[in-house]
C-alpha cells in the first residue's frame, strides 16, 4: 500500500489558537432517588476515575470560626467501626486516594481510584457520611497541628499579607475576610463538629461529579450507597446565611512583622462583581493584558524592565457571591513603594492608551491556548463544568467567554480600564 511522503523542506501550516473552534465536551446527568444529581463526563483511555462530592458546607455556614474546616478534615478520622488508620489502610489497599477540602462556600470529598475498584470503595465512603465520630484524640491532634502550621505561617510576610488584604476588602467577620488566630482553635469541641456534620453533610445539599473511564454500573452503585441517604439536591431552597461585606474604612495600610526583613509582600485589591455581571468576561481579558500571565504589562515592567520582583500577577478572586480584583507580588523592601507606583502607572497606560493589535492578539492566543489546555482530559473537563454549575451558570457562559476573548476591541478594554483600574478604588497593603 503506497504511503504519502512528508515534504520536510516545507514547514507545516501554523494555526493560532484563536482560529480553533473551542468546544466544551458535554456531560450526562443522572439523579439519585433522593434528588442528588450526578454530573458525568465519561471520557479518557485509562482505567481511572475521579468522584467528587460537593456539599454546601464551607465556612459561609459555620457559627464558630474554624468549625467548617475542622469538620471537613476530620470526616475520615474515625467511625464507630473503624479507626482513622483502618480507614486510610482500606483506601490504600485498593490504590485509591481520598481527599477532603473546605472552601468558603463549599466543602468536598474527592476520590481517585481505578475504575474497577469503585464498587469496593463507595460503601466505605458512604460510611463517612453517616457514621463519622470525630474522636477527641483526633480533634486534639488537629488543633495542635493547625496551631503549629499557623505559627510558622505568621512568620512569613506573604502569608500575613494574603490574610489581611481579604479582611480589608470584605471585613473580618465576613467569610471571605475572616482568618484564624492560634487561640481560635481552642473553643472548637467535638459536639460542635457533630452538629455541623449532621446538618451540612448527613442531611446537607450535595452534588456529585464523576469523570474518567466510568464503569457502566456507576449510577446503580452510587444509588445503592448514597441514593437512600437523607441528602438533598444542591439546588434545594434552603436558608443560607446572609453575609454583607464590611470593608475597612481606610484604603492604605502598612504592616511590619519583621523589621530586619528584606522582602515586602505587596497586595492591591478592589471590589469587583461576580461572574454574573456583564463586565466580568471582558475584565478577564483586560486582566490578562494587565497582569494575568508571564507576558503581561506588569511582568514586562516590574520584573523584566525594573527587576523589582521575580513575579507579579493580577487576578479576579474566585468567589461565588462577592469578588475582588487583586494584584499580588513580593519585592525588595527598598523598592516596595516604587513597585506600587509602577502598578498604578500601568493602570494609567491602559486607561489612556488603546492596546495595540499585536499585543491584544498575543493575549487572545494565550487565553484560548490556556482554555484548550484546561480541556485536555476528563478531570479538566469536569473541573470546568464544576465551576459553571456551582456558580449557577451554563455552557452559554463558556461560549460567550470564548466570543468575548476573540472579539472584544481595544476601545472596549480602554473603557473598562477607565471604569475599574482607578487607584483610588484599591486597598493598598505592604507587609515587611
Amino acid at each position: 500500500m503506497p504511503t504519502t511522503r512528508l515534504n520536510r523542506k516545507k514547514a507545516p501550516v501554523i494555526h493560532e489558537p484563536v482560529e480553533f473552534d473551542v468546544r466544551l465536551p458535554q456531560y450526562e446527568k443522572a439523579v439519585l432517588s433522593n434528588g442528588v444529581e450526578v454530573i458525568q463526563v465519561n471520557m479518557g483511555t485509562e482505567d481511572t476515575l475521579q468522584l467528587n462530592w460537593v456539599f454546601n458546607a464551607g465556612n459561609w455556614f459555620e457559627t464558630l470560626k474554624g468549625q467548617a474546616a475542622a469538620t471537613n478534615f476530620l470526616l475520615k478520622n474515625g467511625t464507630t467501626t473503624r479507626s482513622a488508620f483502618a480507614i486510610n489502610e482500606h483506601f490504600e489497599y485498593y490504590g485509591a486516594y481520598l481527599n477532603r477540602t473546605c472552601y468558603t462556600e463549599t466543602a468536598e470529598i474527592t476520590l481517585h481510584c481505578l475504575s474497577r475498584h469503585v464498587q469496593h470503595l463507595l460503601p466505605s465512603l458512604a460510611e463517612l457520611l453517616t457514621d463519622a465520630t470525630f474522636p477527641e484524640e483526633e480533634l486534639f491532634i488537629y488543633k495542635q497541628n493547625s496551631k503549629q502550621r499557623l505559627k510558622v505561617g505568621l512568620e512569613k510576610s506573604d502569608f500575613v499579607a494574603s490574610r489581611l488584604i481579604d479582611s480589608y476588602l470584605f471585613g473580618e467577620s465576613h467569610p471571605y475576610g475572616k482568618y484564624n488566630m492560634p487561640e481560635d482553635y481552642d473553643p472548637i469541641t467535638r459536639e460542635q463538629l457533630i452538629s455541623f456534620y449532621e446538618t451540612y453533610y448527613c442531611k446537607g445539599r450535595c452534588v456529585i461529579f464523576a469523570a474518567g473511564k466510568l464503569p457502566a454500573d456507576l449510577i446503580p452503585l452510587l444509588e445503592a450507597s448514597f441514593g437512600h441517604l437523607p441528602l438533598r439536591p444542591h439546588t434545594a431552597q434552603d436558608h443560607t446565611p446572609l453575609h454583607l461585606p464590611q470593608p475597612h474604612p481606610e484604603k492604605k495600610h502598612r504592616v511590619t512583622i519583621n523589621p530586619e526583613g528584606i522582602q515586602a509582600a505587596i497586595r492591591l485589591v478592589r471590589p469587583f462583581p461576580n461572574r454574573h455581571h456583564p463586565d466580568f468576561q471582558k475584565a478577564m481579558l483586560l486582566n490578562s493584558l494587565f497582569g494575568g500571565f508571564f507576558g503581561s504589562r506588569l511582568m514586562a515592567n516590574i520584573r523584566e524592565d525594573k527587576g523589582y520582583t521575580y513575579g507579579i500577577y493580577s487576578y479576579i478572586l474566585n468567589h461565588v457571591h462577592d469578588s475582588g480584583w487583586m494584584i499580588s507580588t513580593e519585592a525588595g523592601r527598598d523598592v516596595s513603594e516604587d513597585t506600587i507606583k509602577e502598578v498604578y502607572l500601568e493602570m494609567a497606560r491602559l486607561r489612556d492608551e488603546p492596546v495595540d493589535e499585536e499585543e491584544l492578539q498575543m493575549t487572545r492566543n494565550y487565553m484560548i491556548g490556556s482554555i484548550l489546555g484546561d480541556l485536555d482530559g476528563p478531570f479538566q473537563v469536569i473541573a470546568r463544568w464544576r465551576s459553571l454549575i456551582l456558580n449557577g451558570l451554563t455552557d452559554e457562559f463558556f461560549y460567550r467567554g470564548i466570543n468575548t476573548i476573540k472579539n472584544t476591541t481595544a476601545g472596549e478594554l480602554q473603557e473598562l480600564a477607565n471604569r475599574y483600574l482607578q487607584p483610588d478604588d484599591f486597598y493598598e497593603l505592604v507587609v515587611v
